[in-house]
């Protein structure tokens, strides 16, 4: 705490004026409280203040432009929230003049709630350029909507993804959860069989993390409704076994892509990333993340904004980097961070490759990768012809893996959601 600005200033001064950047806005609004989500968020029934946090969004970017000196190129832009798709088409046209420069091939991205979508979101839409959209869809069943608050028919849906294809959108993705209030394996397996019939380009399938310590509406779902770890662990291999039959491939732990997407391409090709949004193919080393709550990624360290909207809006107006939180990385963070970012996308890792990267220095995560294999008595994890993997049937539980390689998770204070 206390020490964004510093670090921000340092990461930017290191930016050069070769090679594009991604930009991460974050749109903290929605008209609807649903009460699984984990994300920073404000519920309104009011335009104006969405209207006048843009306002403060596109001033963010105006700082960042003159600490760079530069308008640089952006590879990637996605919108996140909240819901972005609550923007009008004047807001999304005011982003698209101001996000720095929007090259001719940039994939650009936005988080769809169904229920927002109307005519003057999706001329906006077009005039962005959006070239990919995800949706929310969580659960089909009208039962478990009703526990999360969250109610949305498959019509509705269908109908906004035609809408979406017919504006330009070229690549939809679908979320589904399991792991959700009143969940089970047939719920599931009904919605999937609705989502495959949709015929999204990728589906991520995630489990819902239950932090009502953290977020407090998430009180409100009650917790003997929720399923025990076997039947989430259930719900997620029926859900994989039908997207497989279906004739998508598995994109590390909890993607799925069809064979032509480009993410299904990038994980053949050992391309794939990791990032806090998910899986991508986006290869650009700084994430530039503007909005409250939103995250700067470089290879030297992080750095988050305000996370009070008020706030944020208030030191942004007084013409100062609304940065917070921020954390350096040292070259043993790196060498972790890759490790762990390898499992997630690989399932396995190079020794080789690791020390060719960074010399010596692997030399000790090296060493506790061959300590792990060693002691390994669940088969979680092995050692073959230098590498170190992780056997398929043990695949779905990458995550456990990849926690023993973070050297700050057994000393943090601070609560997680189970990996399982």
């Amino acid at each position: 705490d206390g020490r964004g600005a510093e670090i921000l200033s340092e990461l930017l001064g290191g930016v050069g004026t070769d090679g594009p950047l991604s930009l991460y806005a974050h749109i903290p609004f929605c008209d609807r409280l649903c009460w699984f989500c984990g994300c920073h968020t404000k519920h309104t029934n009011r335009y104006a203040p969405v209207a006048a946090y843009v306002d403060h969004l596109i001033a963010e970017l105006a700082l960042l432009k003159a600490r760079l000196g530069r308008r640089p190129a952006l590879a990637r832009l996605h919108l996140g929230g909240g819901s972005p798709s609550m923007l009008h088409h004047d807001d999304l046209a005011r982003i698209r003049v101001d996000a720095f420069v929007i090259t001719p091939d940039a994939e650009i991205s936005i988080e769809i709630d169904p229920s927002d979508q109307n005519a003057n979101t999706l001329s906006g839409y077009r005039t962005l350029g959006v070239t990919r959209a995800s949706i929310g869809v969580q659960d089909f069943d009208t039962k478990v909507q009703a526990a999360i608050n969250r109610p949305q028919s498959f019509e509705q849906t269908r109908d906004v993804i035609h809408s979406l294809r017919s504006v330009g959108v070229t690549s939809v993705n679908i979320d589904a959860l399991y792991g959700l209030p009143l969940q089970t394996e047939d719920t599931i397996a009904a919605t999937i069989e609705k989502v495959v019939e949709l015929a999204p380009d990728r589906v991520a399938l995630f489990g819902y993390a239950h932090v009502p310590w953290m977020k407090k509406h998430q009180q409100l779902i009650a917790a003997n409704a929720l399923p025990n770890p076997l039947e989430r662990f259930e719900q997620a291999r029926k859900a994989e076994a039908m997207l497989l039959a279906a004739g998508y491939i598995k994109i590390g732990i909890d993607h799925f892509a069809l064979p032509g997407d480009e993410l299904a391409q990038a994980a053949l090709e050992g391309r794939l990333r990791r990032n806090f949004q998910g899986y991508t193919t986006d290869q650009c080393a700084r994430l530039i993340g503007v909005g409250a709550s939103a995250i700067h990624a470089f290879d030297g360290g992080f750095v988050q904004n305000i996370v009070a909207t008020g706030q944020y809006q208030a030191t942004v107006a007084e013409g100062r980097l609304p940065a917070a939180r921020g954390c350096k990385r040292s070259l043993d963070d790196r060498i972790r961070g890759h490790v762990i970012e390898r499992l997630m996308c690989d399932f396995s890792f190079s020794l080789d490759d690791l020390r060719d990267r960074f010399g010596i220095a692997a030399d000790a995560v090296i060493a506790e990768a061959r300590d792990h294999a060693r002691q390994e008595r669940e088969g979680l994890c092995a050692m073959s012809d230098g590498r170190f993997y992780v056997p398929q049937d043990a695949q779905p539980f990458a995550r456990i893996v990849a926690a023993r390689f973070d050297a700050y998770l057994q000393q943090s204070q601070f609560r997680y959601s189970r990996a399982v």
